[in-house]
């Protein structure tokens, strides 16, 4: 395996929760843990709890992941992922939780790159993360050798 393709297991990722509920925010970090896989570096969480907040924090910080409460109010993660992928340069990868599989069609409208089952289920939200985070390091291990 090439350096650039080693998995990040040193520093942190940065990934933030968004949700106006902030029993579903700790849902998250609790599912999630220090570091979802072992050939991963930690989580570093910044939690987030309005819309209006939500897209300067993300405009102005490098985050590496972005977990959104599908079901907020009143601004919903689905729009902001939308918003996010429409209105910030290379924006880090979306996971949107959702409450109903019937909603999967709207977190594909919303460009969300992944979804969860809300409430939450520890073990598919940690393979969805892994993957995106996976994803991450190696799109940009292909665009640095590039």
């Amino acid at each position: 395996m090439s350096e650039e393709l080693t998995p990040k297991t040193t520093g942190s990722f940065k990934v933030v929760v968004y949700s106006d509920d902030r029993q579903v925010r700790q849902d998250v970090r609790l599912a999630l843990g220090r570091r979802p896989a072992p050939d991963l570096a930690e989580l570093d969480y910044v939690e987030c709890a309005t819309g209006p907040a939500l897209i300067p924090l993300v405009d102005k910080g490098r985050f590496d992941l972005l977990i959104l409460d599908g079901e907020a109010t009143p601004t919903g993660g689905m729009g902001l992922a939308r918003q996010l992928k429409d209105e910030i340069f290379n924006c880090p990868p979306i996971l949107v939780l959702i409450a109903r599989p019937q909603d999967a069609w709207l977190a594909t409208w919303s460009r969300a790159d992944a979804v969860s089952a809300h409430p939450i289920n520890a073990v598919l939200l940690a393979d969805a993360v892994t993957g995106l985070l996976r994803g991450k390091l190696t799109k940009s291990s292909v665009v640095a050798t590039a």
